[in-house]
């Protein structure tokens, strides 16, 4: 582990040259940290790992293989400025703003419009009785409660709020400790003066980093059209932030888990349109290997126009008869329709000692150690043949990226 090059990510994402530069980021200042050589030490002996293992002389590259998932959300509250810095900071080629709308329709990065009662400090402030559901304490065999929208307040509201981790303590009987609730394998560190983003900030940002763009239109917990806002009015609103900052389509990655919303690029703004990405996730029933369980007809999607299929992690991966982990018959079918795909989301689970939980329930038995994170990875590269890996730590996939030369 000592012969990595270790730099100070708190140094990098607190750097003012490089949040405001608008040069890329030279790779010389670039880090992996230690996790992904605690990664290689946690695996079982092999080719994989000697290969890994070979790689640790190497000065770390940017690489549009490792996006950003929300920044660097391991251990950075989620869609804040320093989480992204500290993303690309870790090589991160691509970076995220999922994308929703305030009360006066002004476009901000939250992965749901209905989480700041779990990723800021609303419900301790004056601001949480503005929320759809206000603070209430647990009491009996009742948890707390509470949901808060970004619709629920305005552009100006919203920017005096301050970020978390994204977490909530369901036992609080005050506001106070309702913020409480971090995993014990994430951290609390790197939350003290995080700063929240306007969709339009990221693009400054992600920009001045050198990265690219994939931002997410956020499915809206209030009903549409929204005071006279549209579904479509929004699809557009994206996109017209890209236009409107000179950002060539070719930088831009957008992605719905709503058909309609890709479909809509595709007609209305063809450049983007080109790049779209359509989400989709594990739903019940759902059989990796059984195409009767399919839900998405892979041809059909091609002869709509669409280009990028973005699956689930566990979608993409099955249990091979040699107990090994392997690509999934889903996966190798939508690659045999054209159909160029993208992983999500790598190290959003914590350990995987007891099996990797959510993101991992195709391949669970396989799975029983931290460095089968990257055994994972492997296959999703080689085996799927995956362009693009979210993750919440992407100095893990950049790290494979740089020593694979992908």
């Amino acid at each position: 582990m000592s012969s990595f090059r270790i730099l100070s990510l708190a140094a990098l994402v607190a750097s003012p040259a490089l949040a405001e530069s608008h040069a890329t980021p030279h790779d010389a200042g670039l880090t992996y940290g230690v996790r992904p050589a605690y990664l290689i030490s946690q695996m079982e002996d092999g080719a994989l790992k000697d290969k890994l293992q070979s790689c640790v002389a190497q000065a770390p590259k940017v690489s549009k293989f490792s996006i950003g998932h929300r920044g660097a959300p391991l251990m950075f509250p989620e869609h804040t400025e320093e989480s992204n810095r500290a993303a690309a900071a870790m090589g991160a080629g691509i970076l995220e703003c999922d994308v929703t709308f305030t009360a006066d329709k002004e476009l901000v990065c939250r992965h749901a419009q209905n989480d700041l009662h779990t990723t800021t400090d609303i419900v301790a402030t004056d601001l949480g009785q503005k929320c759809t559901t206000p603070f209430a304490p647990a009491s009996g065999d009742q948890t707390a409660t509470a949901e808060c929208r970004t619709s629920d307040l305005t552009l100006a509201e919203f920017m005096t709020l301050k970020p978390k981790m994204d977490a909530a303590d369901r036992s609080a009987t005050t506001p106070e400790a309702y913020l409480g609730g971090t995993a014990d394998w994430r951290t609390d560190l790197y939350v003290d003066n995080a700063t929240l983003m306007t969709h339009a900030r990221s693009i400054e940002l992600f920009d001045s980093l050198g990265a690219d763009f994939t931002p997410e239109l956020k499915s809206p917990s209030v009903e549409m059209p929204f005071d006279g806002f549209s579904q479509q009015d929004y699809a557009q609103k994206l996109i017209d932030a890209y236009k409107d900052a000179g950002i060539d389509a070719s930088r831009v990655w957008p992605q719905s888990f709503n058909l309609d919303d890709v479909l809509y690029w595709i007609e209305a703004e063809p450049e983007f349109g080109a790049q779209a990405v359509y989400l989709v996730e594990w739903t019940d029933g759902f059989d990796e290997q059984s195409a009767d369980t399919w839900l998405q007809d892979f041809a059909a999607l091609k002869e709509q126009g669409v280009n990028y299929l973005a699956p689930s992690m566990n979608m993409l991966l099955t249990v091979e008869e040699n107990g090994d982990i392997g690509a999934s018959a889903y996966a190798l079918a939508a690659k045999e329709a054209g159909l160029d795909l993208i992983a999500w989301t790598l190290e959003r689970s914590g350990p995987l000692k007891t099996g990797g939980g959510w993101y991992y329930q195709s391949v669970t038995e396989a799975i029983d150690r931290d460095g089968d994170y990257f055994e994972v990875l492997d296959v999703v590269a080689q085996d799927v043949g995956v362009i693009g890996v979210f993750s919440d730590w992407p100095a893990t996939v950049t790290y494979y990226a740089n020593c694979m030369g992908l």
